[in-house]
């Protein structure tokens, strides 16, 4: 057998199955190389940034959100202003933009979109799912979203109001979704266990004590 041959092949299939570029990896790359061409930034700043990304994960927002069930001090500041609250905690920004935290209560459900593109709360999210940047969510949710959280398996009954909030350049949202009845006794690490992604931006509830033990 030519090994040669054989790696040869196996390298143009994989690189035949890659997907094209979409349309926001260009934009991103030809700012970036713009941006360094110009000297504005560096190549090591980008790559700096990038590992900074990397390291924020729902997690961190699952995390704020259990501490804001159990202290309700933390709790008024954070919805009073999400950003100047979290920066005490050491959490830095990326960028120049507001955080607006929405409790979701017994008459209000709270929904994150963005029309527009995919601003997302990445400092404390880490990346926006895929189907949180694909135009039907965007569109759909907006003009039909309980039709749109059914599809996710939330069913919001008629009495309770739907609020869609659309991010934007220079604000982003997060959800504070409602503590699960059932866990009174629940230390902090086991809240934020309760709290996945998608809980964060209203297209869930947060999980039961009961649903989290079926999932394992």
């Amino acid at each position: 057998m030519n090994t040669h041959d054989d790696d040869h092949g196996h390298a143009a299939a994989t690189a035949q199955d890659d997907p094209p570029p979409g349309y926001y990896e260009i934009m991103e790359t030809a700012v970036r190389e713009l941006l360094v061409e110009k000297e504005v930034i560096g190549g090591g700043e980008i790559r700096q940034m990038l590992e900074v990304m990397d390291t924020r994960t729902p997690a961190l927002g699952s995390k704020i959100v259990a501490r804001a069930w159990v202290d309700p001090e933390f709790r008024a500041r954070l919805l009073a202003n999400g950003r100047a609250t979290l920066e005490e905690l050491g959490i830095d920004f990326f960028e120049d933009t507001q955080l607006i935290v929405l409790e979701n209560t017994d008459k209000v459900h709270n929904v994150i979109v963005c029309t527009l593109c995919s601003c997302y709360p990445r400092e404390i999210l880490g990346l926006p799912p895929d189907w949180y940047k694909l135009k039907p969510y965007r569109a759909r949710a907006v003009k039909e979203p309980r039709a749109v959280l059914a599809e996710f398996g939330t069913v919001i009954p008629d009495g309770v109001e739907i609020r869609v909030s659309d991010s934007t350049a220079i604000v982003r949202y997060l959800v504070l979704p409602q503590r699960p009845e059932g866990t009174e006794n629940f230390s902090e690490e086991e809240l934020a266990s309760l709290v996945t992604r998608d809980a964060m931006i209203g297209v869930v509830r947060a999980n039961t004590p009961e649903k989290k033990e079926k999932s394992r």
